[in-house]
């Protein structure tokens, strides 16, 4: 019988695409730290509670619903020259110390056959080049069954989930999801910010909620074995989607909008939505995003604030952890694409009522989040629950249990 791993990873130092030479195969950028590219940030505990923290993560499967197990150039400058080539590199380094038996990996939007990124060929790009450079190794698992996350847990490995933010990328073709299964692709958002040809973005002015088209396709996902992802969409397409669906649906990173007014986070209504039908939250930790009015300097204090509620809300039950980082500098990645876009030609005209990305204009904006700069900080919400008097049966249901039990339903 396999003996449990845990937190013990078996990790050779295996290096991203090391399969190849760097100037002969392909340009090569200098990279940031996976490990200590800002100051540590541990969660003080007595030698009792650190015990307890390592039994935890020793026994339980901790899931990351929404990150992106990356890492980004040193000069994040660079970043849509690096994303244009191709290649981006997995973090195998830093993951080795995350404590994570599984995360699912956002992707990107990476325009490396198109202008505007995101297209179906960039899509199936991006997926080729992740999946021969983890062909190569034998430390990350591509995911594509419960039971691969259950033999990461026990062996020392972690699986990678593959995931799509939306579903834009398929245009009018619902064949296209079945397409991106059989290539390895589990989880599916409806919209990314934007609105497409399935539902309303998060981000847009009005929502019309989910189309006919979006419909078909969240049948689709559910006969296939997908699961359904809602973090980036309007309000009443979130519902129209939650209804639609016959198996649970994820908002995979995410906070109450009770607690910050924004419109990239969620109001109870949604919240409660989701859980009455068995769905899950992964609470967000990307830097100027889950604050709170008590703590509206980002911390994992405000990431920590927003769990609590939405437990308070929802129940244990529906809330889990989706951190939406990387290995490099997230706020330094956000201020270059908004120069980007703002110098590039879009057509992205004046509006209206349109608002600026709301960490645009808060005054208390961090480079990063204490606590929770990237996936390898995971272990640092096991931390903070312990030491604020949760279970381990809750805790195991926030770092991991919930998201099993969601891809137990959904796939």
């Amino acid at each position: 019988m396999l003996v449990q791993m845990g937190r013990h990873k078996k990790y050779a130092r295996y290096r991203a695409f090391q399969y190849l030479k760097p100037v002969v195969d392909y340009r090569e950028f200098k990279l940031a730290k996976e490990i200590n590219r800002v100051e540590p940030y541990v969660i003080q505990l007595s030698k009792t509670e650190e015990e307890r923290v390592e039994e935890i993560i020793e026994k339980n499967i901790l899931i990351s619903l929404h990150d992106h197990p990356v890492v980004e150039p040193e000069d994040i400058d660079q970043i849509f020259e690096y994303e244009k080539a191709g290649r981006e590199f997995i973090a195998y380094e830093g993951l080795s110390i995350s404590g994570l038996d599984a995360v699912f990996d956002g992707m990107g939007a990476s325009g490396v056959t198109s202008k505007m990124g995101g297209k179906w060929s960039d899509v199936i790009y991006d997926l080729g080049m992740r999946l021969s450079d983890i062909a190569h190794q034998d430390f990350v698992i591509h995911c594509k069954k419960v039971d691969d996350i259950i033999e990461a847990h026990k062996t020392g490995k972690i699986a990678i989930i593959f995931a799509i933010e939306s579903l834009t990328p398929i245009e009018n073709e619902l064949d296209r999801i079945d397409v991106l299964y059989g290539l390895g692709l589990r989880s599916m958002g409806i919209t990314y910010t934007e609105s497409n040809m399935l539902g309303s973005g998060g981000e847009e002015l009005k929502d019309a909620g989910l189309t006919d088209f979006g419909y078909d396709a969240v049948k689709r996902m559910n006969k296939i074995g997908v699961l359904i992802d809602v973090a980036h969409t309007g309000d009443q397409t979130a519902l129209d989607t939650i209804e639609a669906s016959d198996k649970p649906v994820l908002i995979s990173h995410a906070g109450a909008r009770s607690l910050w007014n924004t419109k990239r986070l969620f109001p109870d209504n949604v919240l409660q939505a989701l859980a009455e039908k068995g769905g899950v939250l992964g609470v967000e930790a990307a830097p100027n995003s889950t604050l709170t009015k008590k703590h509206p300097k980002h911390s994992i204090e405000s990431v920590m604030e927003h769990i609590e509620y939405c437990v308070g809300l929802m129940g244990v039950d529906h809330v889990g952890v989706g951190p939406d980082t990387f290995y490099g500098d997230i706020v330094g990645y956000y201020q270059a694409y908004a120069r980007w876009t703002a110098t590039a030609g879009l057509g992205h005209y004046e509006r209206e009522r349109r608002p600026p990305p709301p960490w645009m204009e808060l005054e208390s904006m961090v480079e990063y989040v204490k606590g929770l700069e990237n996936p390898s900080d995971f272990p640092n919400i096991v931390r903070w629950l312990v030491k604020h008097g949760y279970s381990d049966p809750e805790i195991a249901k926030i770092i991991g249990g919930n998201g099993l039990r969601l891809l137990k339903a959904a796939w």
